[in-house]
């Protein structure tokens, strides 16, 4: 198995940890068709790391989630969880993760503290800590109110807390989370990305999909940028947006030929590293922002273009995604 180099604190000397999650050229392949959910990856996650999987929907992130958690079967490939091959051994894999998927997988016909209580029993804990577990978990993720409540009464924020702390109850070695905020509101967001945070203080290794820039930005140690089953991009958010080479990114909407302005700041603005037209503007990415704003305004009018709106923003992990595929999260 393959190793990655940590020093031990205040040792000065390497320690060999080995990847908690693996995957070494998986490949799935649906049956019938020649297309490649997923396509030659190879991922290594080291214990106690949040990594993220980001990319537009269809990127392969799912898939890979699914071939890690045993649902999907790979292509070609193969995958580990703490060393133990996800195809050979799916029981055993299965006892060492916990899974939040993007659909409510809450059973209905029990309350939320009944939804805990027989998670605990169905992975072999006694009937007393798994009461104590529950009433804990209800307590720590903020539900203990609604634990005799109907799962219907939920919001859908609670409903999502619920679910992460079914998948925690057991303990797993990796907690996968897909797509954890999609449908949330922004104040739902923040209280699980909160909970989570605090989840992985405590050692909690979590591999999360999703498609939200400012989500990975936040809560990963590092990032894969996906596109058509491939890795484009592998790194902490911080080196991801360092490696655009630019510091600033500027956004200019004005009437008129977008080509013609874009070749305007081209010849006329310094510091620009690349540029790229909008449906209505252009897209400016700049090394130096000393006096930016008045220097492209004044290389557009000066260019017979008046501008509509001008915005200043430092580069995110959606300008590395544009930057590698052309395309927007979200298309």
């Amino acid at each position: 198995m393959t190793t990655t180099a940590s020093t031990a604190p205040g040792s000065g000397t390497p320690d060999l940890v080995a990847p908690i999650i693996e995957t070494a050229g998986l490949t799935k392949t649906y049956t019938g068709t020649d297309f490649r959910a997923v396509d030659g990856l190879d991922l290594q996650v080291n214990p106690g790391e949040v990594f993220g999987l980001l990319g537009p929907n269809g990127a392969g992130k799912t898939t890979t989630v699914g071939v890690l958690t045993t649902r999907v079967v790979p292509s070609d490939g193969r995958a580990s969880i703490a060393g133990i091959d996800v195809v050979e051994h799916p029981s055993l894999v299965k006892q060492m993760i916990g899974v939040v998927s993007q659909q409510n997988t809450l059973d209905r016909q029990l309350t939320p503290w009944e939804n805990l209580y027989w998670h605990g029993r169905l992975f072999g804990m006694g009937a007393k800590d798994s009461r104590q577990t529950a009433d804990d978990l209800l307590e720590r993720f903020q539900l203990t109110r609604f634990a005799r409540a109907s799962v219907y009464a939920l919001s859908g924020g609670m409903a999502q807390r619920l679910m992460v702390a079914r998948a925690v109850f057991h303990r797993p070695a990796v907690l996968f989370l897909d797509e954890p905020t999609s449908g949330l509101d922004p104040q739902g967001r923040l209280a699980l990305w909160d909970l989570l945070g605090g989840l992985n203080e405590e050692g909690q290794t979590i591999l999360l999909t999703t498609h939200y820039m400012e989500e990975a930005d936040r809560l990963c140690d590092r990032v894969a940028i996906m596109d058509h089953g491939r890795v484009l991009a592998l790194g902490s958010p911080e080196e991801l947006k360092r490696s655009v080479g630019a510091d600033t990114v500027v956004t200019v909407r004005a009437p008129g030929d977008v080509e013609q302005l874009a070749a305007v700041f081209q010849q006329h603005l310094e510091g620009v590293t690349r540029i790229r037209t909008t449906v209505d503007g252009v897209e400016l990415h700049v090394r130096g922002a000393d006096r930016l704003v008045p220097r492209v305004v004044e290389a557009a009018e000066s260019s017979g273009f008046s501008l509509a709106d001008i915005s200043v923003t430092q580069p995110s992990l959606e300008t590395v995604f544009i930057g590698l595929t052309g395309k927007e999260l979200r298309d």
